[in-house]
């Protein structure tokens, strides 16, 4: 199956990643309304997950009720920003794996680098979600689906926040299979691979760093 972009615009979804914008957002008001947003995206992104049927017994009688199984399912987070998009998802799917991809942009050409890759056992069997606040020269992107398709997941599936036309392609051309899921598809990269309009880096942000 071709991999898509889909553009979550739900209005509580826009009204956070507005307010996540503003460079006055404090460091503790930012990791908030990340959670927030990841949680609401999380909806939107396993709209399609397997299920299967289980029997439940309700005050009234014997029945049938489908379910999702979320040791199954991967939140693969590219550090270190992804984690906190990873940690918002698991109020929804308390039961999901945690992956991690420690990946870092070389300053003069961008390249990601790995440094660590951590993934729980038998991918095969389980839908991966790579997660990352932003996707804007999708070299990362690329570096951590390349190596979790390594391990031949049932599925992979993109989650950021934001986006640009640059790193929608640059993912799709190399993983035509891989739907990108976003908050917003902004306007370009400046010289230095930063999405504008933007929020800056997401990671300094999150953690109050520069």
């Amino acid at each position: 199956m071709s991999g898509t972009l889909h553009l979550i615009d739900h209005p509580l979804v826009e009204h956070k990643l507005t307010l996540m914008r503003q460079k006055e957002t404090s460091t503790n008001d930012f990791r908030r309304l990340l959670d927030e947003i990841s949680t609401l995206m999380a909806y939107d992104v396993l709209a399609d997950i397997p299920m299967h049927e289980i029997k439940v017994e309700t005050p009234m009688e014997v029945t049938t009720g489908r379910v999702i199984d979320g040791k199954k399912l991967v939140f693969a987070s590219i550090l270190r920003a992804g984690t906190s998009i990873a940690d918002g998802m698991l109020a929804v799917v308390p039961g999901a794996r945690i992956g991690h991809i420690g990946l870092y942009r070389d300053p003069k050409t961008h390249i990601a680098v790995e440094y660590y890759f951590k993934m729980p056992k038998e991918l095969s069997e389980r839908d991966v979600v790579v997660v990352d606040p932003l996707l804007a020269t999708g070299h990362s992107a690329i570096a951590a689906v390349d190596r979790i398709k390594e391990y031949q997941p049932r599925s992979i599936r993109f989650v950021c926040l934001l986006t640009c036309p640059e790193g929608v392609k640059a993912l799709h051309d190399a993983h035509p299979d891989v739907s990108v899921y976003a908050a917003a598809m902004d306007r370009e990269l400046n010289d230095d691979g930063y999405i504008l309009p933007g929020l800056g880096d997401a990671g300094d942000r999150i953690f109050g760093t520069q």
